[in-house]
């Protein structure tokens, strides 16, 4: 209907949707607009311009972006903490919290060579996070208490026999953590790493499996191994010297997190809670 379209705009020149001259705007949004109007000079014009009342859909101020900018120097000063979010795991050596993102939108697999201790530290602070986690394992009586107990009424950590874990139906709004404790060897997962679902592979050493896990897991966490392991992994992993000479004598909850690019070490002390549930950090079970 006649002088609906308020806001649209006639190309110059043109004619208006009543048949007159085309109304142009006054202002004119750029990427380097402030939302001040520049005066370079007074005029009786401009002073007619400035009283003149404003009509709504014309001459609107674009986006004021220079008000919120800051320079590069300026930037230390803002006091927000910056960082991943995920499961805090540990402590790292400048004693600053150690955090596994592990809830990604992409398919994300770790492999974790160490003791169930840490496995099962992993798995009570992702449920605290709100992941759901799946448990699959062959040795059902080494968790049946830590699932009772971080359940309570509800079944936010659920066990599995191997080869037995369902479809999950994980999302941004629910992610899932599955933990796979199946031994020396574990068989390809029935359920695989897929957006918001995350797979971590627990294996107590080195096994024939190995070679496969670390070629397609995205990252890796090592604890205390023996030094042939050390120089395999050294060799697999890209590691320093001092680094590899290192992970034969890593103390027990100490554990190495690394991909072929990064790597940090993170110290994993146990809560009251935990400490009450699993005990004393342990490299072995």
């Amino acid at each position: 209907m006649p002088g609906a379209g308020l806001g649209r705009q006639q190309p110059q020149g043109g004619l208006g949707q009543d048949g007159g001259p085309a109304v142009q705007p006054r202002h004119v949004a750029t990427p380097n607009d402030t939302g001040m109007i520049p005066v370079f000079g007074r005029n009786d014009e401009a002073d007619q311009d400035s009283t003149r009342p404003r009509r709504p859909g014309f001459g609107l101020r674009g986006p004021r972006h220079l008000r919120h900018k800051v320079s590069l120097d300026e930037l230390a000063a803002v006091g927000v903490p910056l960082g991943d979010d995920g499961i805090v795991i540990g402590t790292d050596a400048q004693k600053q919290p150690a955090v596994l993102g592990l809830s990604r939108r992409t398919a994300y697999d770790v492999l974790l060579i160490g003791g169930l201790w840490t496995a099962q530290v992993l798995a009570l602070r992702a449920a605290g996070t709100g992941a759901r986690v799946a448990v699959e394992t062959g040795r059902a009586h080494v968790w049946t208490s830590l699932v009772r107990a971080a359940g309570a009424e509800q079944q936010c950590i659920t066990m599995y026999e191997v080869g037995h874990v369902p479809s999950l139906g994980p999302s941004v709004s629910s992610p899932v953590i599955i933990i796979r404790d199946c031994g020396m060897k574990p068989p390809r997962g029935r359920v695989s790493s897929a957006p918001w679902q995350s797979v971590v592979t627990l294996l107590p050493y080195l096994s024939p499996a190995a070679p496969r896990l670390l070629q397609t897991s995205s990252l890796v966490g090592i604890q205390r191994v023996s030094p042939d392991e050390a120089a395999h992994l050294s060799r697999t992993m890209r590691l320093p010297r001092e680094e590899t000479d290192t992970l034969s004598t890593l103390g027990d909850g100490v554990t190495l997190w690394c991909t072929r690019k990064d790597r940090y070490y993170s110290l994993t002390t146990p809560t009251d809670a935990e400490a009450g549930l699993l005990g004393s950090a342990r490299r072995l079970d």
